[in-house]
């Protein structure tokens, strides 16, 4: 890792939302917003990637709401968190980004019954806010790493500033850091 390449300052741990093995010779993570257009082109992106890349690829999620622009996201940041909770984080975070031109309260809700979740549960944790800290968290950690902006994504630790909505450029990236 190079010193004057900004570094992720909360490592991967047990309470993050991981995609692929634990032991892949590259962690990709990506601090997002579910309303961010950027974020939105970036998602199949990221799928390619994941899908090229398979077992050599673990995937990291982080919620970034950047809630003055996205007045939508901290919703969504915490429907997919209540999700997680049922063991669906996975399905609503892609739920969310495939339907993200229409995201509201109406949505999650929608969202949260196609995917088969407990919606009592489900309901009374976005509408009680019970996750807003752990998404909080998510943000802060961001911000601790320098986050300015979504998408951000760190390869093994290490801030990428290169062409992340370029499928091959993201797996070379990827390739060069395992």
């Amino acid at each position: 890792m190079s010193d004057s390449t900004p570094q992720l300052t909360v490592p991967v741990g047990p309470d993050d939302h991981t995609s692929g093995p634990k032991n892949a010779p590259v962690t990709l993570v990506e601090y997002g917003d579910y309303q961010c257009p950027h974020c939105g082109r970036a998602y199949p992106v990221v799928k390619a990637v994941q899908q090229q890349l398979a077992k050599k690829l673990r995937f990291v999620f982080r919620n970034m709401p950047l809630n003055e622009v996205h007045p939508q996201a901290e919703l969504a940041a915490e429907s997919a968190e209540a999700a997680g909770a049922q063991g669906k984080f996975w399905e609503m975070h892609d739920a969310l980004y495939e339907n993200q031109d229409s995201l509201g309260p109406e949505l999650v809700s929608a969202l949260a019954e196609r995917l088969g979740l407990d919606l009592k549960r489900f309901r009374e944790d976005v509408e009680k806010r019970h996750f807003k800290e752990r998404v909080r968290s998510d943000f802060m950690s961001g911000v601790r790493s320098g986050v300015a902006g979504t998408p951000t994504f760190f390869i093994n630790g290490e801030r990428f500033d290169g062409d992340w909505s370029n499928p091959r450029a993201l797996v070379d990236a990827l390739s060069a850091r395992s």
